[in-house]
Formats: structure tokens, C-alpha cells, sequence
């Protein structure tokens, strides 16, 4: 079941199956892959900030932090969660 990141919880993981061209279009692809966030790779929510903070993700061993709006647009394949 694909859903994007955001739905994703803390503590939960998923693989990477797209990502959605942001406003930046290729721009905001670049960024997220110089993190390492592209797919194929899994990816695990550490914690959602509240008040509509951002979100912190573990991605190959290192934690990295993107806005809501970055994880609105990464999808996952959540399987059974």
C-alpha cells in the first residue's frame, strides 16, 4: 500500500517509492538525494515535531530532518502497516 511519508508514524518504516517533483521540481529532487532519500530506500520516522513542525527521518544509519510538505510529496509502500 503506497501512502506518503507523512502518514507514516513515528517508529515506523517503509521503503521509498517515489518522489513526487516539488515546487523546486529537479531542484527539490537534488536535495532530498543528497540526503540519500530516493528510492528504494528505507526510511523510518523518529519523531513528528507537533504544531506542524517537521520530521525527523532515519535514513541509512543518520538522521535527517525535511518539512511536512517535503514528506507529503516522498511516498512509501507501508505493506501491512
Amino acid at each position: 500500500m503506497e501512502i506518503p511519508l507523512i502518514q507514516l508514524g513515528p517508529g515506523k518504516k517503509a521503503t521509498i517509492t517515489r518522489v513526487e517533483g516539488g515546487e523546486g521540481g529537479r531542484g527539490f529532487q537534488i536535495n532530498l538525494g543528497t540526503r540519500g532519500i530516493r528510492k528504494g530506500k528505507e526510511v523510518e520516522v523518529v519523531t513528528m515535531h507537533p504544531m506542524q513542525g517537521p520530521v525527523v527521518i532515519r535514513i541509512d544509519g543518520r538522521e535527517t530532518t525535511i518539512g511536512r510538505k517535503m514528506a507529503a510529496r516522498i511516498f512509501v509502500d507501508a505493506g501491512n502497516i
